[in-house]
């Protein structure tokens, strides 16, 4: 069982090392990086590639670490009670499984996705050590262990929000997505583009790296941006000649699709205006 990439996601060669590293430990694979750099995308890729199913958690501030198990719905049990309905008399007509339980029941080998884990209370990835380790749980409501029946692999993905625990990474394969330099960054667009004119991906990427580069700025764009914009692009029709008219000194064309708050776009405008006054 091997990942090489897929025909629609673009692994550098250290990535694929890692995600091959990781299905041969049997350890979690944590990815970290920028989002937008194709973390949670490259689960989906995984299993595709190994034809897994996949089953995706995806963390919020709120989520807690039982809910990945189970939850026992002792409030609906207690009406059900009063109504006098026989299901009171199976406590695990109350229990709904996380998604690491259906993981760990599934018939195959599955993809399941911690989509980032870095959201929720410091004490989750702790929480999950031991079920993540050894691949069960016990079920206090009803006495059972739920074990594994086939190891699945595990991808969590981490924005770098919050710093995780010592124990935690002690237990996984760590990776982190450097941000694409421009020869890979062209190997995505043509994934996502197929037939991009290279004179405007050229005059594009020059502007996009060069907004990347400027000290000052709140939020760098991402891959996934830039893909936006160059569809954008593609959209409106415009060529290398189009983009050039807006000089270096100004905002690029339809720069919404890659500034994403105020800041940026006013330090971008005080640059062209700084820029008009020493001509």
């Amino acid at each position: 069982m091997r990942f090489d990439g897929t025909a629609e996601y673009v692994a550098t060669d250290d990535l694929t090392m890692a995600v091959n590293a990781a299905i041969t430990l049997e350890r979690p694979l944590l990815v970290k990086g920028e989002p937008g750099t194709g973390k949670t995308e490259l689960a989906r890729q995984v299993a595709e590639a190994l034809g897994l199913p996949m089953i995706e958690w995806n963390i919020k501030s709120t989520t807690k670490a039982q809910q990945g198990l189970y939850e026992y719905d002792a409030v609906s049990r207690l009406r059900d009670s009063q109504l006098g309905d026989e299901r009171v008399n199976d406590v695990r007509n109350y229990i709904r499984k996380g998604k690491l339980w259906q993981a760990f029941e599934a018939p195959g080998k599955v993809v399941l996705l911690i989509d980032e884990v870095d959201k929720a209370d410091i004490e989750f990835p702790n929480d999950l050590l031991q079920e993540l380790d050894k691949m069960a749980f016990h079920v206090y409501e009803t006495g059972e262990t739920v074990q594994a029946k086939h190891r699945p692999i595990v991808i969590i993905t981490s924005n770098n929000e919050k710093e995780l625990p010592d124990a935690f990474l002690r237990r996984c394969f760590f990776h982190y997505i450097r941000f694409p330099d421009a020869d890979t960054m062209r190997k995505i667009v043509e994934v996502h583009h197929p037939g991009i004119k290279p004179t405007l991906l050229t005059e594009a990427l020059t502007q996009f790296y060069n907004l990347r580069d400027q000290q000052g700025l709140k939020k760098k764009p991402s891959t996934s941006e830039v893909l936006d914009w160059l569809k954008l692009l593609l959209a409106e029709d415009l060529s290398a000649e189009d983009l050039k008219r807006n000089g270096a000194d100004a905002l690029p064309k339809l720069h919404g699709a890659l500034l994403k708050n105020e800041q940026d776009v006013h330090l971008f405008e005080r640059l062209a205006f700084m820029a008009r006054r020493g001509r």
